[in-house]
């Protein structure tokens, strides 16, 4: 593997890294925000479904945009505004501007998954895609492993507004490796502009998106998508505070839970999709889908810290796997032409299911008087719900491209 492929993964890594940190650590912060804010737990949601509004509209574009333009100019900007919408965060003092600012960091968030994955996708082999992505994914959870333990701190030695400014600082730091490090393609592969030209000529947007529209393997993966962000949002929106004030547990615990949770993932993911290299993805996938319903299940009837400890544990290796398998699906099943606007488009499936997520469960969590148990059922519900889609397509699943 050459220098330049390995500078790719390290900077995919670490792209990963700070945008699932800012992401996940908005549960990690919101028992203080809570408070100091004055919102309800439906206002709460609101704030993180208004960054998966403007994830989930941009998203497929930049999926189309990591086909067709240079990578490292779109990593480089929205990282950076990845960082200025967190920076933003720390100055809320309502509502209102929490869900601005926090919209502002989905825009750059929405361009870094699509893009990471098809970058990296360009500099591996085939034989390897499943286990690179996967090592290059790891960066989403041991971004939520150390944001886990380091939040504590900084809002014990100072507030929750310092924790969106160090996640800012960290962001725009990441887009500067981006702009060192990244290159779109390797050496003769369509690396200068009249070979970029021609491949645009070649697939165009309209013609590629028709054949994927065309597609029910398209939907069958897309819906389950939608049914699996939807579940994970519960535990990464409301965990923390669940296990905080209605099971009293001490905040550096319940915020350890999100450490257990990355750990969990980052072992699953290392090992279940390297199986999916030799099996195929969609009984993975499908496995994803069992282990986030049984985490969900479990939290809601959970009734002390262990307890929590076991079922976030369960959830976690399901969430660690899910992202790097459905990205891998995109070169298995699709022509390696259109895998940067599946991915995009799947993502606009996964905002979906993450944008109504969060109101739900906080409309949920209030109307019962702040008990969190239906919201945990429900979420359970969705993992359910993305493993039966995969039924139909069992007797698909296989590594095999059609390139």
């Amino acid at each position: 593997m050459s220098k330049r492929a390995i500078g790719v993964i390290v900077a995919g890594f670490f792209t990963l890294f700070i945008a699932f940190s800012i992401r996940y650590s908005y549960g990690l912060v919101l028992p203080d925000m809570l408070s100091s804010l004055a919102i309800s737990k439906t206002e709460a949601g609101v704030i993180f479904s208004a960054y998966f509004i403007t994830y989930t509209i941009l998203a497929p574009i930049f999926g189309v945009m990591a086909d067709r333009f240079d990578i490292k100019t779109i990593l480089t900007i929205f990282v950076a505004i990845l960082g200025a919408g967190a920076c933003l965060m720390s100055l809320s003092s309502s509502v209102v501007q929490a869900s601005v600012f926090f919209a502002v960091t989905g825009i750059g968030h929405s361009a870094c998954w699509a893009a990471v994955v098809t970058v990296v996708m360009r500099w591996v082999s085939p034989e390897r895609r499943g286990v690179i992505i996967s090592v290059v994914d790891l960066g989403t959870t041991a971004g939520i492993a150390v944001w886990s333990i380091i939040i504590p701190v900084i809002i014990g030695a100072f507030s929750w507004r310092s924790v969106w400014v160090s996640l800012g600082i960290t962001a725009l730091v990441v887009a500067g490796m981006n702009f060192f490090l990244v290159k779109s393609q390797p050496e003769g592969r369509i690396d200068t502009r009249e070979q970029e030209n021609i491949q645009k000529v070649r697939i165009p947007v309209k013609e590629a998106y028709k054949a994927i529209f065309h597609d029910s393997k398209f939907y069958l993966i897309g819906f389950s998508y939608l049914f699996i962000s939807f579940s994970i949002l519960t535990p990464f929106t409301f965990l923390t505070t669940y296990a905080t004030q209605e099971l009293t547990i001490p905040y550096a615990s319940a915020a350890g839970l999100l450490v257990v949770i990355a750990v969990a993932g980052t072992i699953g993911k290392l090992i279940l999709a390297y199986i999916s290299d030799k099996t195929g993805r969609i009984r993975i996938m499908m496995l994803c889908g069992l282990l986030t319903a049984l985490g969900t299940l479990g939290m809601a009837y959970a009734r002390g810290f262990s307890g929590l400890f076991i079922f976030s544990m369960i959830f976690g290796i399901g969430y660690g796997t899910l992202w790097a398998v459905y990205a891998a699906s995109a070169r298995d099943f699709f022509p390696k032409e259109y895998s940067g606007s599946i991915i995009g488009l799947w993502t606009v499936f996964h905002g979906l299911g993450s944008i109504i997520s969060p109101v739900l469960s906080g409309r949920i969590i209030d109307a019962a008087g702040g008990g969190y148990l239906w919201a945990f059922i429900l979420a359970m519900a969705g993992s359910l719900l993305s493993l039966l889609l995969l039924v139909p397509m069992i007797k698909m699943d296989s590594v095999k491209t059609l390139n």
